[in-house]
């Protein structure tokens, strides 16, 4: 066996393990957004701009994009086909970018994000005595957080004529007159950073993971287009 086929063979399971460690990476991120998404859908009337809700369809998204990719890296380097190598790179790159952009957005425009999102959970308010599965959704996290309202217990007083649901008190209280002080929008964005750090940990693995793989399936482009060129 030549050098060169040698390199390309070392290169070849190197970027398999790579990817399937990637592959599993996107399992895990998937997996944790399905169980995100079953502890919360009691509240799953709710706006997406909740927390929770937010981070579940995102983990979901992401661990599927992840899987896919992954899988579709395996294939190439199984295959040594330059146009799944070819294929494989520019999606991984744009994923890499988009996580990027997307990391950096949040970080300097989260006051701004928080603020859009408390907005539309208040507007979301308006048809709590209209809409059975908003209601229910609003009295499961109020209970859930021991919380009142998004930004406040006041949030309630445009929506109730200055009253507040009996879900802002104990249970067994008919009626609510003062209910828990914490507003739910910022108890349930601390219950998610509680719970996440692990994930967050994970995901940093992944994208490491994700800067070598895609290092490999560009030397395994190269060294097969190599190859092509000395056969010829």
């Amino acid at each position: 066996m030549s050098v060169s086929r040698s390199c390309l063979c070392c290169v070849k399971y190197l970027m398999f393990v790579f990817n399937l460690i990637f592959w599993l990476g996107g399992c895990g991120l998937f997996g944790i957004g399905v169980w995100l998404s079953f502890t919360q859908a009691e509240f799953s009337s709710l706006p997406l701009s909740f927390p929770s809700l937010s981070a579940a369809n995102l983990l979901l998204v992401a661990g599927g994009i992840t899987m896919v990719t992954g899988f579709l890296g395996c294939l190439g380097a199984l295959k040594e086909q330059r146009c799944l190598l070819f294929m494989f790179f520019v999606i991984l790159l744009l994923l890499v970018l988009t996580e990027v952009t997307l990391a950096l957005v949040i970080h300097i425009f989260h006051d701004k994000l928080d603020s859009k999102a408390q907005d539309e959970l208040k507007e979301g308010m308006m048809i709590y005595k209209s809409e059975p599965g908003l209601k229910k959704s609003w009295d499961n996290v109020q209970k859930m957080f021991k919380c009142c309202g998004v930004t406040d217990k006041t949030d309630w007083y445009d929506v109730l004529n200055g009253t507040l649901p009996t879900s802002c008190c104990s249970v067994g209280i008919e009626q609510c007159v003062d209910g828990w002080t914490e507003p739910c929008y910022q108890k349930a964005r601390q219950w998610l950073l509680d719970n996440i750090p692990s994930v967050l940990v994970f995901g940093v693995c992944i994208g490491v993971v994700q800067i070598l793989a895609l290092v490999f399936s560009m030397l395994m482009y190269c060294q097969i287009l190599c190859a092509e060129k000395h056969l010829d």
